[in-house]
């Protein structure tokens, strides 16, 4: 076939390949919060003296070996997934995920569950540098809004369904179910991300959304000149690691994600204190949070691509000011399963747009296809050492205040500071775009 025959099969072909894509690599990543998220639900239990007894405290330094891993494996992988590519770098981190969550349900000791967990967060932090380049091979940068808008609700219904599963799992049949059952399902997973799963257009013999549209694929510098480098090079590497652009992103993202990860370690933890309720009804009340993360996220990326004209910083600005002071309020509301759900819902809805901006459609905007994974790995990493913050917060505040309870309302008023500041420094970007992008 030539000419225009040709070129309508090869749009077909692109077309099922990209929802192809969009599907595996959004369950992918939803996936791998089922083994991030066993050890927040199973605390509940955990904390009892008739189980194990442990302390605010030690939870905390235990989340924080995790984040520490991750924050360092964001770095590491993000690199490694411009260098070997997605499908590698994925199959190896789930794989892993899988294997240590199961054996973080068979330990007995507080130690060994510590060192296992540090270990989970560098398999954790295999996937979403690699699958937000991904999509950025198979999407051009003017539905790339749209497109991550929908995608990023991957981590938002993850951690979700990931509560939801641990959850029930653990009035089913015990704390170690928590582990043991998602670790089975993400391994299922593992399964059709191995058989559905390409890196590129090109692999495939078509050519690129980005090519075809000749939109320019360079690194975006200072001055917004474009580095024409080889993808994967170590020249890309190095001029992504160097962007203004990408490190003011990341400098946001370092004070967006601490209330992300507070939330999603300790939030059940949290309805608990407050209302009184078991592991399954605190670990679901909770998960409201995450549930109001993709109607944020794609009302966000709609915005930002229809109504701003593909500019992601004036959503960022808005959505950040906005939900530092929702924050705010969380500690004065009612001690209701309605008052403190809804509250939970509205914060993420906001939460949640500059967080995947941040991490997500930016990063591919500003590294670009060839450099997005390091951009993504960069701006995550950046993102998961305020995510170290906010998931042992609970410990460290009550360790220094003395108390017997946690101090929430000092806790959630310090993080509502930290969105004000983040939409203030986000704000002269208002008027933002990558060259590539520009009329």
């Amino acid at each position: 076939m030539t000419g225009p025959v040709a070129a309508a099969c090869d749009a077909r072909r692109l077309l099922a390949w990209q929802i192809r894509i969009f599907v595996i690599t959004w369950i992918a990543y939803a996936g791998f919060y089922l083994t991030r998220k066993s050890l927040s639900i199973a605390k509940v239990e955990l904390r009892k003296p008739e189980v194990w007894g442990l302390s605010t405290e030690t939870l905390s330094l235990i989340d924080g070996g995790y984040l520490v891993a991750y924050a360092v494996g964001q770095f590491i992988w993000g690199i490694l997934g411009d260098r070997l590519g997605t499908r590698r770098v994925v199959l190896s981190g789930m794989a892993a995920s899988v294997v240590v969550a199961a054996m973080m349900g068979t330990t007995s000791s507080t130690l060994v569950l510590g060192i296992l967990f540090a270990v989970q967060g560098v398999c954790q932090s295999s996937g979403w540098a690699p699958l937000t380049k991904n999509i950025g091979e198979f999407f051009h940068h003017s539905v790339r809004g749209r497109v991550m808008g929908l995608w990023c609700s991957n981590f938002a219904l993850g951690g979700m369904i990931a509560g939801v599963v641990a959850g029930l799992s653990v009035d089913a049949g015990g704390w170690r179910m928590a582990f043991f059952v998602p670790a089975g399902v993400l391994a299922t997973i593992w399964t059709a991300f191995y058989c559905l799963q390409a890196n590129r257009p090109e692999d495939l013999g078509l050519a690129s959304p980005a090519r075809i549209a000749g939109a320019a694929e360079g690194v975006v510098l200072e001055g917004d000149r474009v580095a024409d480098e080889p993808e994967g090079s170590w020249r890309t590497i190095v001029d992504v690691a160097t962007s203004p652009t990408v490190l003011l992103i990341a400098a946001v993202y370092l004070l967006v994600k601490p209330l992300r990860y507070l939330l999603m370690f300790w939030a059940p933890v949290y309805i608990n204190e407050r209302l009184g309720t078991g592991a399954a009804a605190s670990g679901i009340l909770g998960s409201l949070f995450d549930l109001a993360g993709p109607i944020g996220i794609f009302a966000g990326g709609w915005a930002s691509d229809r109504i701003f004209g593909t500019r992601r910083f004036p959503v960022m600005t808005l959505a950040l000011a906005a939900g530092g002071v929702a924050l705010a309020f969380l500690p004065w509301m009612p001690a209701s399963r309605l008052s403190l759900g809804v509250m939970l819902f509205l914060i993420g809805m906001l939460v949640y747009i500059p967080d995947s901006m941040a991490s997500g459609v930016a990063a591919i905007d500003f590294g670009t296809r060839r450099g997005a994974s390091t951009a993504a790995g960069i701006i995550n990493g950046c993102g998961s050492l305020g995510g170290l913050c906010g998931g042992t917060l609970p410990g460290l505040v009550k360790s220094i205040a003395g108390t017997d309870g946690t101090p929430w309302n000092t806790i959630f008023l310090s993080l509502a500071a930290g969105l004000i500041l983040a939409a203030a420094l986000v704000a002269p970007q208002w008027n933002r775009l990558p060259p590539h992008a520009r009329s």
